[in-house]
């Protein structure tokens, strides 16, 4: 039997339904800044050592979303849609649990899985009650005020042309595309590659599925110049899916900041909000 059907609701002193409660607000966050999160990212912030038993937690504001719907005769979206699997990008089997007759989500083709899900997060990101939803089950907002940092980052700083550091970090992941999570038989990168925008990517990868887009930081970076780069993998992406638009390609892009030394834990909730790829603790010295 799936988790999310034997999941009981939050308001219980369940180690899972605890968990429930500190996950719902960051769900509500993600929602209103239209954005997904992977099971591992939500399960750092929740300090979980194993994202596998998200599935419970996941269940619980399921379940507690049915219950409210049938309270208030409408429906409550399942937020819980928005956390998802890495590889595939999709929730996990149990969702199916919440969208269709029980079982069947996972049995259906996906393609057609993924036309439900992308169905059902419209109506979680346009959903306009969620901070309504928290008040019924007495939980606080999740309150986050990037302003002074991001502020900083847009100070400037960032001249001066490129350090001996960027550029050996920026070589190593060209040639070493596994190091950064993908495939040994990946081609190897492209440094510089110009985008129409006028922007340079610093390491581009090409395969038949999809482009990637590497944006390096070395050990010497500061916390605002890793701030900056999370808002360049924003942008980086955007252009490079307007390029394959333009290209008349499909649309499959992603663009991770890769880190030479260790993400800071205070930036955790500002890089699951825009939804960035972060690989850290990527070294010439590990070749």
């Amino acid at each position: 039997m799936s988790t999310a059907s034997i999941s009981e609701p939050i308001s219980g002193d369940k180690l899972y339904q605890e968990r429930a409660r500190a996950a719902f607000p960051l769900l509500v966050r993600q929602a209103q800044a239209g954005v997904p999160i992977y099971y591992s990212d939500l399960a750092e912030e929740l300090e979980m050592p194993n994202a596998r038993n998200l599935n419970y937690v996941l269940g619980s504001i399921g379940q507690s979303l049915e219950l409210l719907s049938k309270e208030w005769k409408e429906k409550v979206p399942p937020i819980q849609c928005l956390v998802v699997n890495k590889s595939t990008g999709l929730p996990g089997e149990g969702i199916g649990w919440f969208l269709v007759k029980k079982e069947d989500f996972a049995s259906l083709p996906l393609r057609q899985q993924r036309a439900i899900v992308e169905a059902e997060l419209q109506g979680v990101f346009t959903y306009p009650r969620w901070e309504k939803v928290l008040e019924f089950f007495s939980l606080e907002p999740t309150l986050a005020d990037f302003a002074p940092i991001v502020s900083k980052a847009s100070g400037g700083g960032f001249g001066g042309g490129e350090s001996k550091h960027h550029k050996a970090l920026k070589e190593y992941v060209a040639k070493n595309p596994e190091a950064i999570g993908l495939k040994a038989s990946t081609p190897i990168g492209i440094t510089e590659q110009p985008l129409p925008s006028g922007d340079s990517l610093d390491v581009s990868f090409f395969n038949r599925k999809c482009w990637v887009a590497a944006e390096v930081k070395s050990a010497i970076s500061s916390e605002a110049d890793i701030v900056r780069g999370l808002f360049q993998c924003v942008k980086y992406r955007a252009v490079m899916e307007a390029v394959q638009v333009s290209e008349a390609r499909a649309q499959n892009a992603r663009a991770l900041l890769v880190l030479e030394s260790t993400f800071p834990q205070s930036l955790v909730p500002l890089r699951n909000i825009l939804g960035v790829e972060v690989v850290e603790g990527v070294s010439p010295k590990n070749g």
